[in-house]
């Protein structure tokens, strides 16, 4: 037997073997690969996704340490996607991981060719970046997910999966929800993870504090000048509280609702 197929092995007792390879040629993209993103795609992989492209300008802070899954104190001040697609080569080397450091906007959107993948992720933080995806992704033949905020939440049982329009009780769906009133509602419906719980801020906000980070001033690097000496912590309108599981859970829940639409493929 084959690693590969030993890798599997569980998975296919479960789901079978027509639904494993259906699974094995799914092409699957993710926008932003923090708290939300980078559990989803570790998900994914293990799962038997094969074609995964993973898409995040942003190097790994020592504030992103509590949440997501490849920033430890050994990786701090490294590009995110590449440190992300190093450790899901050692779960599947024969996976094909396309790691881009880049931000998705309005301006760079159609590098992506979106028309090309089955399933398409929002892990997106920007909220103007993240209506854009969500009015693009529509259009396509893709199956779309999102996220709603994972912060200022601690109660895993409040989690829930609503289509858009039916997402209650969080700002960010009410924020969203807005502003594509104004700018158009996205051309289909699609599935949301979000909670309705909200919490407040109890601690205050400081500085990471470490020479490794690259907050509040990136170092040179590879790459676009503009992509890798950004960063973002002073971009934010506010910065809000995180536990360690729940942007987790939330990540894994988008895995298993893409689990899910190919168990359901006739």
């Amino acid at each position: 037997m084959g690693i590969e197929k030993a890798i599997f092995q569980r998975t296919e007792l479960l789901i079978g073997k027509t639904r494993m390879e259906r699974l094995s040629e799914k092409r699957v993209i993710i926008f932003g690969i923090g708290g939300v993103g980078s559990w989803c795609a570790e998900s994914l992989i293990r799962s038997g996704i094969k074609y995964l492209t993973i898409v995040d300008s942003d190097r790994v802070c020592v504030t992103n340490i509590n949440r997501q899954l490849m920033a430890t104190t050994k990786t701090v001040g490294k590009v995110k996607t590449e440190v992300l697609k190093e450790r899901l080569l050692e779960i599947n080397p024969k996976a094909e991981i396309t790691a881009l450091q880049k931000i998705y906007s309005p301006e760079t959107y159609e590098s992506f060719e979106l028309d090309s993948y089955d399933f398409i992720i929002d892990g997106i933080d920007s909220l103007a970046n993240k209506v854009h995806l969500i009015q693009t992704a529509t259009k396509t033949n893709a199956t779309f997910f999102s996220s709603m905020g994972a912060a200022l939440k601690i109660d895993p049982t409040r989690i829930k999966v609503a289509e858009f329009w039916k997402v209650m009780g969080c700002p960010l769906g009410s924020a969203l929800r807005k502003r594509l009133k104004k700018l158009g509602v996205p051309s289909k419906k699609f599935m949301c993870v979000y909670s309705d719980e909200l919490l407040e801020n109890q601690g205050e906000n400081a500085s990471c504090g470490t020479e490794k980070c690259l907050c509040p001033k990136a170092q040179n690097g590879p790459g676009d000048p503009d992509l890798v000496n950004h960063e973002w912590c002073s971009m934010k309108a506010q910065v809000n509280g995180t536990s360690s599981y729940m942007p987790a859970m939330f990540g894994m829940t988008i895995a298993g609702l893409v689990m899910q639409a190919i168990y359901k493929e006739e």
